[in-house]
């Protein structure tokens, strides 16, 4: 029981670790998640308390993770875990079973598990938590309490800072189909699935069916077309990005005007107006008359309604083009709002967050004089 309590400890600590890490790297992208979930649950009123909850839990998880491996607080660490587990066990299974979040965000986007996985992962570690229980006698602190309560500030005030960081920034390791060196046209191409034809034919004469992957020489003066079906012999992939279009305010596509430009060209990502971060726009309008001085291509992809960003643009006093796009999509393009995305020929080279907005000097003092 001793080697099996232990093997439970170090796996549900270091998966506890890693998932509320990877949900830390990408704090926003998990607040998302949580919206979409209050959504199903009709509980709008939660909706204000995303982020704080998003970054509250990453925390939670970690330090969890960190107090088992350490056998810091046994009986409040074990107590914690189970309740959780509890609630997200149930949380998965109504998901799958009613199929109303076809992803749960346990591990962000470095790896998509469908409902039923999400809630088989959770059954897996109710149980590995319920083994702790049983061996908890073999559940040891390894630290003496003053070495202990030292290294739980330290892991606080690190798991603290890193979502915040991630926040008010950008993800630090980016598993997104639009991180940096990622190419927007190849990532929209799937690969289709290998089908096989069936045709199923009746002899003229006998009147017997029969089923064949291939038309028969001279087939119509033998047999009767009947019906006919096909097989997936081979699976295809679905592209990582879907539903990527950039319209223009006249109702034209741009996309391809626009992402697959070959020269150096930035997209401003603004998925709400409304809720954009409007001090940063006296360095964005400094920035667009500086790329049209040179003839670079700058524009503006928003959500928002004609009125809203032309209720934006007296604001501000933008004179940039404005283009809408589906607001999921532009949320997923980059962690900010505003953010600054810079392309050649459908490649993201950066991106920078309204944080860290750049100046127009400096990017074209890194990149464009290479």
């Amino acid at each position: 029981m001793k080697i099996i309590t232990a093997f439970c400890r170090i796996v549900v600590g270091l998966l506890f670790i890693f998932s509320g890490f990877i949900k830390a790297n990408d704090t926003l992208g998990f607040s998302y998640k949580l919206v979409e979930y209050f959504e199903v649950f009709h509980a709008n009123f939660m909706v204000p308390a995303a982020l704080p909850l998003a970054i509250f839990i990453c925390i939670f998880e970690i330090i969890l993770g960190f107090t088992l491996l350490m056998g810091a607080r046994r009986k409040l660490t074990l107590w914690l875990l189970l309740l959780m587990i509890v609630f997200f066990t149930f949380l998965t299974f109504y998901s799958a079973y009613f199929d109303v979040v076809k992803e749960c965000g346990c591990f962000g986007d470095f790896l998509h598990l469908t409902p039923w996985q999400s809630f088989t992962k959770d059954l897996v570690l109710l149980v590995l938590i319920i083994v702790l229980f049983i061996g908890k006698d073999y559940i040891n602190p390894i630290f003496n309490p003053r070495m202990e309560n030292a290294l739980l500030i330290i892991i606080l005030a690190v798991t603290t800072a890193f979502p915040l960081y991630t926040y008010n920034y950008l993800p630090v390791i980016d598993f997104r189909a639009y991180a940096i060196g990622k190419n927007i046209p190849e990532q929209s191409k799937g690969v289709p699935d290998e089908l096989k034809y069936f045709y199923k034919l009746k002899d003229k004469k006998t009147g017997e069916i029969k089923e064949v992957d291939k038309w028969p020489e001279n087939w119509d003066q033998v047999y009767d077309y009947v019906d006919s079906r096909t097989e997936v012999t081979k699976k295809g992939i679905d592209p990582k990005i879907k539903d990527f279009t950039i319209t223009g305010m006249d109702g034209g596509d741009y996309t391809q005007d626009i992402v697959e430009n070959p020269d150096y060209n930035f997209l401003l990502i603004a998925y709400d107006l409304e809720k954009a971060n409007k001090d940063v726009f006296g360095k964005i309008n400094d920035f667009a008359a500086l790329c049209k001085s040179d003839s670079v291509t700058f524009v503006v992809l928003t959500s928002s309604t004609p009125d809203a960003i032309e209720k934006f643009k007296k604001e501000t006093n933008v004179s940039i083009p404005f283009y809408t796009t589906d607001g999921t999509v532009l949320k997923t393009m980059i962690r900010s709002n505003p953010g600054l995305m810079m392309l050649k020929g459908g490649t993201v080279i950066d991106m920078w967050h309204f944080h860290s907005f750049p100046s127009y000097s400096d990017v074209k003092e890194k990149y464009f004089k290479k």
